[in-house]
């Protein structure tokens, strides 16, 4: 039997051609031929069956033949930012396992001890579509541009809103249990910050802002390492 591909294709339902990149994939790497099957989604919750219809040089025509709606399998909306690593292969490798997890939005911060002022975001964005892909899931993860910290806790976000730090000097609450008791379709927005923690002054003012103090657990966690399990307990707790 062969595995089925699985190809992004935002307006699936009403186009009848797949992007440039995705046929440049199927014509050239996997070799499609008219008559192919192959799986599209569109990023929004829907898979379709369909079958390649033409395969030229530089296009590749497809008719659907089934559409098939998914259900989400967490119940509200999941929402990580970040400050990136100097090294960036760090937060290329979280993007792709947060994705394949299941969660719905990144974003990345500039903060006061940030060592990488800079982010590709077009090249995240391919690694996420690789990972929904490689992993099956129906929606699509947001990922955002990089913006300052302040920039970020002051733009208005429904549901819960969590800054995770180190600092022993301000109360925190346990990530996990405060949202495991949780409202089941409340979002939630977590920051994770750099190397080198947010500063003090950032927590106080992500709290003046309705953020609240949380740990991730008693360990010292690398930055990717604390966003994946920030994403991963959420997952969890939100898991239908």
């Amino acid at each position: 039997m062969k595995e089925e591909r699985y190809f992004y294709v935002p307006n699936a339902a009403t186009n009848n051609q797949l992007p440039e990149e995705e046929a440049g994939h199927a014509l050239r790497v996997l070799r499609l031929q008219s008559g192919d099957n192959m799986v599209l989604m569109d990023g929004k919750g829907t898979f379709y069956h369909a079958i390649v219809t033409l395969a030229s040089h530089k296009k590749c025509l497809y008719e659907i033949q089934e559409t098939l709606p998914q259900e989400k399998t967490w119940s509200s909306q999941i929402h990580l930012a970040i400050a990136p690593t100097k090294n960036i292969d760090r937060i290329e490798w979280l993007a792709e396992k947060v994705t394949e997890i299941g969660f719905d939005e990144l974003s990345f911060l500039h903060c006061t001890f940030s060592e990488r002022k800079m982010l590709r975001q077009d090249r995240i964005e391919k690694i996420v579509v690789s990972a929904a892909k490689q992993s099956r899931k129906a929606w699509m993860p947001k990922v955002n541009a990089l913006e300052s910290f302040k920039e970020f806790i002051t733009t208005p976000r429904e549901g819960r809103k969590f800054i995770a730090h180190c600092y022993t000097e301000i109360e925190k609450k346990d990530f996990f249990d405060a949202i495991t008791n949780d409202d089941l379709a409340t979002p939630i927005t977590v920051l994770v910050g750099p190397e080198g923690d947010f500063s003090i002054d950032e927590v106080r003012l992500a709290m003046e802002q309705g953020y609240e103090s949380i740990t991730l657990g008693k360990s010292r966690l690398r930055t990717e390492t604390a966003g994946l399990m920030a994403v991963t307990m959420a997952q969890i707790a939100l898991r239908k």
